[in-house]
């Protein structure tokens, strides 16, 4: 049996918020998933800040939003070549996915009331993704922004 490109990507949104459960603990939402937009939103909560004085967003926060975005772009990229494969197979080659390298700069503060992640993918290979993501607040003023490698053979 296979599943269209429409499917899968639904199939990936419900993974992603529903089934990981560190996305969960985070409270990731995707905004768009489609072939060629990925945006993932986090909105600001007192158990995500790092610096409490000054009440900004935990680092680590900032870094694993921009990583699951990173992976979700290179999870887009995989399906839109694997379009028409069995279910059965699909399903293996999305659960090799996985991070092999992340570069985070952060370049401002992590203020705001929520948070945007988005990335595009600058190369494609047969066994990696090279992704680049920016993370934004509610006033679209750029935060970090992360280059991420990951596995997809």
């Amino acid at each position: 049996m296979t599943i269209t490109l429409q499917e899968s990507l639904e199939l990936l949104k419900e993974m992603y918020e529903q089934w990981m459960p560190f996305d969960r603990l985070l409270g990731i939402r995707i905004d768009s998933l489609t072939p060629t937009d990925v945006q993932v939103r986090i909105d600001m909560r007192e158990e995500l800040i790092g610096n409490f004085v000054r009440e900004i967003l935990h680092g680590g926060v900032i870094s694993s939003v921009l990583d699951l975005t990173g992976g979700l772009v290179a999870s887009v990229e995989l399906l839109k070549h694997l379009e028409g494969m069995e279910v059965e197979e699909l399903g293996k080659r999305m659960a090799r996915i996985g991070t092999i390298d992340l570069r985070v700069d952060f370049l401002r503060a992590g203020k705001g009331k929520f948070f945007t992640a988005t990335g595009s993918v600058l190369r494609k290979g047969n066994k990696v993704a090279v992704v680049r993501t920016e993370l934004c607040n509610d006033q679209k003023v750029l935060i970090a922004a992360g280059t991420g490698t990951y596995l997809v053979s």
